[in-house]
């Protein structure tokens, strides 16, 4: 009878755990930017902004924007600022028509990295020139820290040792 009950707790416990967990999926998600994903423009901009649909925890350190162009050239004109939910970036003088490819590494406001990428089309050449490329250990910083499954898991133990030591000291 004991143990039926105790079965049916942990059964609870497990479901309430998994139930609660929903939140912690909830990563940021880019909802616009400035150029628009896709958009063809004919002069280049000057910033980039990028607008998520959280706060982004705000660091030069922790997040990361990155122009590339034509021939895999760089064309940010320096660090990201975050402002509440908004990154900027400026962009130097675009070069070489072509396509440019946004790419970004925030730090979410549940503590993860996200990363993504936006695309447009420069129409028009510039008179720019690429950025020089950051040296290779800067572009290396950063890390995807622990997948949440690790802590799920962790959480499952923790509860299973417990029961276990509950059945022992029932006896």
């Amino acid at each position: 009878m004991v143990r039926k009950r105790l079965v049916a707790l942990v059964g609870l416990v497990l479901v309430g755990m998994v139930g609660l967990a929903g939140p912690a999926f909830a990563h940021n998600q880019l909802v616009s930017s400035n150029p628009a994903d896709k958009a063809s423009v004919a002069a280049g901009p000057s910033t980039v902004e990028l607008t998520f649909d959280q706060a982004v925890q705000g660091s030069e350190e922790l997040n990361t924007v990155v122009v590339v162009g034509p021939g895999e050239t760089q064309w940010q004109g320096g660090p990201p600022a975050v402002s509440g939910n908004k990154v900027t970036v400026p962009v130097r003088e675009l070069g070489p028509a072509g396509e440019y490819r946004v790419g970004y590494q925030i730090l979410s406001a549940d503590g993860h990295p996200v990363r993504g990428e936006i695309r447009f089309t420069l129409t028009t050449a510039g008179n720019g020139t690429p950025a020089e490329v950051a040296a290779p250990e800067a572009q290396a910083a950063g890390s995807d820290g622990v997948p949440v499954w690790v802590w799920i898991g962790g959480a499952v133990v923790l509860v299973a040792v417990g029961v276990v030591a509950a059945m022992r000291l029932a006896r």
